[in-house]
C-alpha cells in the first residue's frame, strides 16, 4: 500500500486530556510554576552581573546555569500554558522543530554546565595553590564557549539529520516537541538518525559521568586528607548538593531517552518524567546555587535592602 504524505504544516499535540474541573488548577501550577523559575533565574544572573565582587570564576560558571534554565523552561511552558487555557491541541512544524531544538540544548547544556563547574570545583580543592593561575578570566571564557559550542553543534546536527526527512505523519505522542517525537511523523529509514542519537547519549553521558566521577573521587581524597575540619565540612556540603543536581536532571534526561525505546511502558509516566525535567531543575537551582551560597545571598540580601530603603 501506497504511503499518503501528510505535508500539513500544523501538528496534533497529545494534550493533558484534563477535565474541566482540573483546568483551572493546572493553569494556575503551570503559571505560577513558569513565574517562579524566570523571577528567581533573572534575580541569580543579574546579582552575579551587576556585582563586580562576583566576576569570579566559579560565578562567571554559575552564571551559565539559569540562563539555560530560562532557556529551556520557556521552550516548553508557553505553548503548555496556551495549551491548557485554550485547549488547543495544534502545533506549526516550525514551531514545533524550535521547541524541539531548545529543549534538547536546555537538556544537554544542564549536565555539560554542571560539568564544567565540577571542573572549577576540583581545582579550587585538590589544587588551591593553582587555582588563580589555572582559573584566569580567559580560560573560563574558553571553558564556557566549548561547553556551549559542543552543545550547539551536536544538537544542530541531530536536527540537520531530521530535516533531510519526508514527514507523513502529523500527531506529536508526548506534551512538547523533541526529537524522538518527531522522528515518528517519518516514514523515511531513521537508521543514521537513530545510531547519531545513540552517539551521542552514549558520548555525553561518558564525558559527563567520567568527568564527574574523577573529579568527585579526587575531591573526597583531598577532603579526607585535609587537617583542616572547616574546609573539610565546606567542600563536602559544597560538592553534595552539587552532585544531588547533577543525579537528579541525569536521571531525568537518561530515563526520557530509555523511555523512548521500551515499548510497553506508560506513556503518562514518560510524560510526568519528561516534562519534570523543566520543572524541578530550574526551580530548584536558584535555591542550591543562589539562596545557598553565601556571597550571592548576601548581595541578594543587601540588593533588597537598599531598594526597600530607596522605595521608603
Amino acid at each position: 500500500m501506497d504511503i499518503v504524505y501528510n505535508t500539513s504544516s500544523d501538528l496534533a499535540l497529545t494534550g493533558f486530556d484534563l477535565s474541566p474541573e482540573s483546568v483551572a488548577p493546572v493553569f494556575l501550577f503551570a503559571t505560577l510554576s513558569y513565574m517562579i523559575i524566570l523571577f528567581s533565574n533573572l534575580i541569580l544572573i543579574l546579582t552575579i552581573v551587576l556585582n563586580k565582587s562576583l566576576h569570579q570564576p566559579m560565578h562567571l560558571i554559575l552564571v551559565n546555569l539559569p540562563i539555560n534554565d530560562i532557556i529551556g523552561s520557556s521552550a516548553v511552558f508557553p505553548q503548555l500554558i496556551k495549551e491548557i487555557l485554550t485547549n488547543s491541541r495544534t502545533m506549526n512544524y516550525s514551531a514545533c522543530v524550535a521547541q524541539a531544538f531548545f529543549a534538547h540544548i536546555y537538556a544537554a547544556g544542564a549536565v555539560l554546565i554542571l560539568t564544567a563547574m565540577a571542573y572549577d570545583r576540583y581545582i579550587a580543592i585538590c589544587l588551591p595553590l593553582k587555582y588563580n593561575t589555572v582559573m584566569t578570566n580567559a580560560h573560563v571564557m574558553r571553558v564556557i564557549t566549548a561547553v556551549w559550542m559542543f552543545n550547539v553543534v551536536i544538537i544542530g546536527v541531530l536536527f540537520i539529520l531530521l530535516l533531510r526527512l519526508t514527514r507523513c505523519r502529523s500527531v506529536i505522542t508526548n506534551l512538547y516537541c523533541d526529537n524522538p517525537s518527531l522522528l515518528a511523523l517519518v516514514c523515511a529509514n531513521t537508521t543514521v538518525n537513530n545510531i547519531y542519537g545513540l552517539f551521542i547519549s552514549a558520548l555525553t553521558q561518558v564525558m559527563v559521568n567520567g568527568m564527574f566521577l574523577y573529579t568527585y573521587l579526587q575531591i573526597l581524597v583531598a577532603c579526607y586528607t585535609s587537617k583542616r575540619p572547616e574546609t573539610k565540612s565546606k567542600a563536602l556540603q559544597t560538592c553534595a548538593t552539587h552532585l544531588i543536581v547533577f543525579l537528579l536532571m541525569d536521571c531525568l534526561g537518561l530515563f526520557t531517552i530509555i523511555s523512548y525505546r521500551i515499548q510497553n511502558i506508560s506513556p503518562h509516566l514518560r510524560r510526568l518524567i519528561a516534562i519534570s525535567a523543566f520543572i524541578f531543575p530550574p526551580t530548584v537551582n536558584p535555591i542550591i546555587y543562589g539562596l545557598k551560597t553565601k556571597e550571592i545571598r548576601e548581595k541578594i540580601v543587601n540588593t533588597t535592602i537598599y531598594s526597600q530603603n530607596k522605595l521608603q
